[in-house]
Order: C-alpha cells, then sequence, then structure tokens
C-alpha cells in the first residue's frame, strides 16, 4: 500500500512557525492535486490549502498570509511552512489528495500552539 507521512509538527508559541513535510514514496503523487489538511478536537476535518501539478495553490482563508504550501515533483515530498502561528491552528495535520482518498490517510502530525 502507498502511505503517506506526516512530520514536522510539535509545540509552538503564538507567533512561532513550523515546517510540515509530507513524505510518498514513488512519485506517483506527482500528477495530482496535493492538500493539507487539519483536524482540531471536536472539529470537522478541513481543507488547509493545496497545490497543483503547476504549483498553483489554494489556501483556506483562516491561513493566508501566514501558511506557504510548496512540493517537490521530482520525490512526492510536499510542504506546508506555517508562520506567525494562532492558538486556533492547534490540530492533528494531514496531507492527502485534492479531493483526498480514503487509503491515503496517514498518522498525521500534532501542532500545538500555546503559551
Amino acid at each position: 500500500q502507498v502511505q503517506l507521512v506526516e512530520s514536522g509538527g510539535g509545540l509552538v508559541q503564538p507567533g512561532g512557525s513550523l515546517r510540515l513535510s509530507c513524505a510518498a514514496p514513488g512519485s506517483i503523487f506527482s500528477p495530482y492535486v496535493m492538500g493539507w489538511y487539519r483536524q482540531a478536537p471536536g472539529q470537522d476535518r478541513e481543507l488547509v490549502a493545496f497545490i497543483r501539478s503547476d504549483y498553483r495553490t489554494y489556501y483556506a482563508d483562516s491561513v493566508k498570509g501566514r501558511f506557504t504550501i510548496s512540493r517537490n515533483n521530482a520525490n512526492d515530498t510536499v510542504f506546508l511552512q506555517m508562520n506567525d502561528l494562532k492558538a486556533e491552528d492547534t490540530a492533528v495535520y494531514y496531507c492527502n489528495v485534492n479531493p483526498p482518498m480514503l487509503k491515503y490517510w496517514g498518522q498525521g502530525t500534532q501542532v500545538t500552539v500555546s503559551s
């Protein structure tokens, strides 16, 4: 099975930064739109950002100007640079294709923004 592995989360103070990575094997996702999603406790999973194979991007209004999604199509690695983090960014962050497929959900990486 193909696995997507998220990493880079952690505990950070408000205003801090984190860079998340999503690693995939075999370069099979290069033609597809890749997205970052997040799920806070008691909340639905939401789309944070996506990036197309031509590198055009989309961001949720809540993260515009603070987050940057990027990708390396050669090795199917997707990144999410998160700056000026806020408490409301606290969530488990996942990557997947967009629209997502159930079989590609990984373990996610926890981002906690707290002083």
